[in-house]
């Protein structure tokens, strides 16, 4: 079975980033060898959660999950509307156009949409 899931994070919320992550780290240990493709993308408020010293509680764990494949985008509008700097980004993060257009492609590609 190949599992495709986007894990969506729209709130500035270092908690339930943290949630969305181990959401990510526990289906990994859930179905080893199989095959996946997971996307943790955050819009609004929560691309500030990717930026700068507010990223650095959750650096180590992007950096472990990239390593496995997972992907990170970064919805561009949100970084315009919260003054986000694409130079501030962990390295780890794609921005995308518009957050609300990569849910509804990814979703239209057969990711389960994990909210947590």
């Amino acid at each position: 079975m190949d599992y495709k899931a986007v894990f969506h994070v729209d709130q500035k919320d270092g908690p339930v980033f943290q949630l969305a992550l181990n959401n990510v780290v526990n289906l990994l240990n859930a179905i080893p060898g199989q095959e996946h493709e997971l996307v943790v993308l955050l819009n609004g408020p929560a691309v500030a959660l990717m930026a700068g010293a507010e990223a650095t509680p959750f650096q180590e764990k992007v950096q472990e999950l990239a390593a496995k494949g997972v992907r990170f985008q970064v919805c561009a509008n949100a970084l315009h509307r919260f003054e986000v700097s694409r130079e501030e980004l962990l390295a780890q993060c794609e921005v995308i156009p518009a957050g609300i257009v990569g849910l509804i492609d990814l979703q239209n590609q057969g990711f389960a949409y994990i909210k947590p």
